[in-house]
């Protein structure tokens, strides 16, 4: 009996874990593609596959993320609270300089960076713990649903690697190969990484410089408006007509101000009348939950896909600037 249970938990650890076979078809055409078009040495791209292996936790970590599965109430729990509140005001008490120089430089406000942060790693405590490889290895040969995709960031990490001088096997990051503090996909690195201190290095794991230099010229690139809002609180007023609407990953404004407030949606805003605006409702603990959501609020879903991310993001910043003391001139 002994035995068997010894058996069947090593095959369940095989079944787990193996080592990416570059001599798979699918595997093999991504080699010959990256030779093809990037004039990469085959012998490296075998040996890092080589060395790479596919999870089956990683595969069940990505089809069922919180995003998905919570309710406003349940998500908000995880990142709006005191301690990661106070772990954030002791962030920004240590770096106020550099948060500040960043938000002066690019309008990229320090209750963003620092909500993105808090959200995304708990101010660098937890940054992932899979090798870059294995996660973008796995999705890209083993998770149907998503190849396509983790497979272009697979290549693009191995241009990164490149570029950047890294050892394809040592990066790390989170299951979906999100790396670093600020959670850069790979093309997300290539694309917006940046070089805050001018020492020759784009370094988003050690450099809080560059970490938030990174993050706000990605929302830079992606449209942010410095000095715009960002969300309302909102409710439903009598001249509301229909049923309120269902909690929904609202990704894009379809309205305006002026045209929800007629709806009767009551909410406040200094936002001129014709701003682009999303009424978007959330699962509350008490019940439905509206808000207003403007431009600024949908430049932060293109850093997380998600109507929840982005209010955690927002609510967390503003809760870490509140208890911020004042900055000494």
């Amino acid at each position: 009996m002994i035995r068997l249970a010894l058996g069947a938990a090593l095959l369940l650890v095989m079944q787990s874990a193996a080592a990416i076979d570059t001599d798979r078809p699918e595997v093999r055409a991504f080699i010959d593609e990256m030779v093809a078009e990037h004039a990469f040495d085959r012998g490296m791209l075998e040996a890092a596959l080589s060395a790479a292996e596919t999870q089956q936790k990683i595969i069940d970590a990505i089809s069922s993320p919180a995003e998905k599965r919570l309710t406003w109430a349940e998500y908000r729990k995880i990142f709006i609270t005191p301690e990661r509140i106070a772990a954030g005001v002791a962030f920004w008490d240590e770096h106020g300089a550099l948060l500040g120089q960043v938000a002066e430089s690019t309008g990229v406000p320090e209750e963003i960076l620092v909500g993105i942060i808090g959200v995304e790693t708990y101010f660098g405590r937890i940054t992932g713990g899979y090798r870059v490889i294995d996660a973008l290895s796995t999705l890209a040969f083993d998770y149907p649903p998503r190849s396509a995709f983790f497979r272009k960031e697979l290549a693009e990490f191995f241009l990164l690697v490149r570029d950047e001088g890294l050892s394809a096997t040592v990066p790390t990051g989170s299951y979906a190969g999100a790396m670093g503090r600020p959670q850069f996909m790979p093309s997300s690195f290539r694309a917006y990484a940046y070089d805050n201190d001018d020492d020759g290095r784009r370094d988003i794991w050690e450099n809080w410089g560059d970490v938030a230099g990174s993050i706000a010229n990605y929302f830079n690139e992606h449209g942010w408006r410095c000095g715009e809002e960002v969300v309302a609180l909102a409710t439903l007023g009598d001249r509301w007509e229909g049923p309120a609407p269902d909690p929904a990953n609202v990704l894009k404004a379809d309205s305006t101000v002026s045209s929800l407030s007629e709806k009767g949606v009551m909410f406040a805003t200094d936002m001129p009348a014709d701003s682009v605006a999303a009424l978007v409702a959330y699962e509350g603990k008490a019940g439905p939950e509206y808000r207003v959501a403007m431009h600024n609020f949908f430049v932060i879903t293109r850093y997380n896909r998600s109507a929840m991310y982005a209010l955690a993001v927002h609510e967390l910043g503003l809760a870490i600037a509140a208890g911020v003391g004042p900055v000494d001139e």
